[in-house]
This record gives structure tokens, sequence and C-alpha cells, in this order.
């Protein structure tokens, strides 16, 4: 059996669908159990044979975290603290979802090249934000607390459930003349469906016997973009599929032009080389896989 915790959050809400239509026996939990309290996750687990629990429960509102540092870290990282935890003491597998904010995002330079290599797993964190260092805290603990974890970072989400940069822009194209898009952050944005199809086919790879050692794997799309990039391709496929129905112009702009009370990662492309020799497995395109949300999924 396996134990969701966060099952309304975006990447929570499709992998319950997902564990749905698999026939996997799940139970899937929000906020009616406190993650900040040890003795609530021992009394719901009790009894239950449960061999896997993900965690996809998380303070997520980077900027508010700022003003916020205690809450966010209480669930971020006490938070995952207590589910490795009280995974440990039924023995279970633990699959906890952390994030490209663990990095400064100033890169990586190797042989002298003018352009930073994608963060490799090992690669030493540095966050420069409260929900980055809350989010990378969170990893030791889970490591610390349960040494059958698996820790499995992403980055630019976005979705069918929830607020995220894709609905957003849709949504703003449909009702502006021209918006202004951050150019000088690069990354890769990962479909939710994409990520919770992951997990799932994680989890079946080692309860079908098959070895992969604990610890921290990276998994996105494949891609290595801007934000107005993203942006340009969602207004040109939103167009081309019928769902945005006027013109709007997209401006870029740089970071410093678009303060934010918390710092972001300028550069945040992910190595998936470990995760896709570990599996075996090919990843989808960032654009191939916006084209499969625009035509499934939005509005």
């Amino acid at each position: 059996m396996i134990w969701l915790i966060g099952c309304n959050g975006m990447l929570g809400t499709e992998l319950s669908i997902i564990l749905e239509k698999s026939g996997l026996s799940f139970i899937a939990t929000d906020r009616e159990i406190d993650i900040t309290d040890p003795l609530a996750l021992d009394t719901f687990i009790k009894n239950k044979p449960v061999k896997w629990i993900i965690n996809c429960a998380a303070y997520t509102a980077v900027d508010k975290a700022e003003d916020d540092a205690e809450t966010c870290r209480r669930l971020n990282t006490f938070g995952a603290a207590n589910i490795a935890s009280c995974a440990g003491n039924i023995d279970a597998r633990l699959l906890h979802i952390s994030t490209d904010y663990v990095f400064d995002g100033k890169g990586i330079y190797e042989n002298n090249t003018d352009t930073p290599r994608p963060y490799r797993e090992d690669d030493t964190t540095n966050p420069v934000s409260v929900y980055g260092l809350s989010k990378r805290d969170g990893e030791l603990a889970a490591m610390e607390n349960n040494h059958n974890s698996y820790i499995i970072r992403t980055a630019w989400l976005y979705g069918k459930y929830g607020n995220n940069f894709a609905a957003t822009m849709l949504r703003l194209m449909n009702q502006r003349e021209e918006i202004s898009v951050i150019d000088d952050q690069r990354g890769s944005p990962t479909w939710a469906f994409d990520l919770a199809s992951l997990i799932l086919i994680f989890i079946e790879y080692i309860d079908s016997g098959n070895t992969i050692p604990p610890g921290i794997f990276h998994y996105t799309n494949e891609g290595n973009i801007s934000w107005f990039d993203f942006a340009n391709e969602i207004y040109r496929q939103g167009a081309e599929l019928g769902l945005i129905k006027k013109k709007c112009a997209i401006i870029p702009c740089t970071t410093a032009e678009y303060p934010s009370k918390a710092q972001r990662p300028v550069f945040s492309v992910l190595d998936k080389s470990k995760i896709k020799a570990a599996l075996d497995i090919s990843i989808p395109d960032w654009d191939k896989s916006l084209r499969e949300y625009l035509k499934n999924c939005a509005l």
C-alpha cells in the first residue's frame, strides 16, 4: 500500500488520478493529517500495511516565506523529518519531492566554457531563499531519519491543478495587449503529469524486485530555456489550438525589472542522467509535453 501525503496539490492531484487508474492500493491525505505532529502521523498509519510514503506536501509560497519563515520551515523541514521518521518506524520507503531552489542558481562552469552545465545531484547546495533553505534542510532531515529515502528534485512545475506559470500565461494572454516576462532566468519546464507518471514508474520498478539505491534524483522535462521562451511557446501553441483568441505582445524583461521578495535561482537546469540510467527511460521534451498539457488540460 502507498500513502500519498499532500494529495490536493498540483502534483498530488495528478498522482491520485494516476494511482487510481493503476489499480495500486493507496490512501491519500492532505491537511486533515498534520505533518508537523509526529503522533498524528504515527496514529494514522498504525495497522495499515503501508510500504511507500510519497510526500508531496509543502509550503510553496516562495515570496510569502520570506516573512513567514517559521511556518515554511515547520512544513518543509520538520514535516519532512516527521514523515521520514514515520516511514522508518514501519520500515516503509519514502519518496520525497524537492526543488531546484536548493541551488543558488549561479551555475557551475567547467573546462573554461561560458555556459554552466546542468546541476547534478551531488553538487553543493546553497539556497538563497527561505523556501530553498527549508527544502534543502528537509532533504537532509529525510535522509537522516529514514535510510530508505528517495528524493526527487524538480523545477518549473506546471499542470492542470492549481496556480502555475502556464495557466497564468494563458489567462493573461487572453486579457492583455502585452505582458512582460523574465528572459534572464533559465530552467526546464516540468509537466506535473509527466512527473507523476515517473513516480509511478519509479515505485513499480523497485517493487518488481529491481534495486535502486536510496538517494537524490533529478527530474524535469528536457530543455534549457528562459521564462520568456516558455511564454512565447505557450502563446504560439495556445493560439494554434484556439485557446488564445487575441493578439498579445510578449516583452522580455530582466529579473531586476521584475523585483520579488525572494531571490530566484537564475540558472536551474537539472542533470537527469542518473534517473534516466536507473530506470532506462527517455524524458519528453518540454515543448512536446506543453502541447499535451494544452490539448488535454488547459482552460
